[in-house]
C-alpha cells in the first residue's frame, strides 16, 4: 500500500475463523478502542468456522491503516483488505 494521508472514508473486510478462543472478544474490544474511527460493521457467518466481518471507517489514513494492522495480526484472522478513497470537497460536486 502506499503511503495515504489525511482523512480517508474506507472498508475493512476481514475473515477469520470465529472457533478460535478469544478471538471475538479481542475484536470486538479493538472496535470499540476506535469508536471514533469505526463507523459501523456487519458481521456475516460464511460457513461453520469462518466469518466475514466489513468494517466501515473513517478518519486519519494513518489510524485506519494500524487498525488493520492490528486485526490482521490477531491470531485466527485468515485475512484482511483494506479500500480507502480520500474526503475531498470536490468529490461531493461530481454527479454519478
Amino acid at each position: 500500500m502506499s503511503d495515504v494521508t489525511g482523512e480517508r472514508q474506507g472498508v475493512i473486510t476481514m475473515v477469520y475463523d470465529h472457533e478460535h478462543r478469544g478471538l471475538m472478544q479481542v475484536l470486538t474490544e479493538i472496535q470499540h478502542e476506535n469508536m471514533d474511527i469505526i463507523q459501523s460493521s456487519l458481521h456475516s457467518h460464511v460457513s461453520h468456522d469462518k466469518c466475514l466481518e466489513i468494517i466501515l471507517v473513517r478518519g486519519d489514513a494513518g489510524d485506519i491503516k494500524r487498525i488493520a494492522e492490528t486485526l490482521m495480526a490477531q491470531k485466527g484472522v485468515d485475512s484482511v483488505k483494506l479500500t480507502t478513497i480520500p474526503i475531498e470537497d470536490e468529490a461531493h460536486s461530481h454527479s454519478h
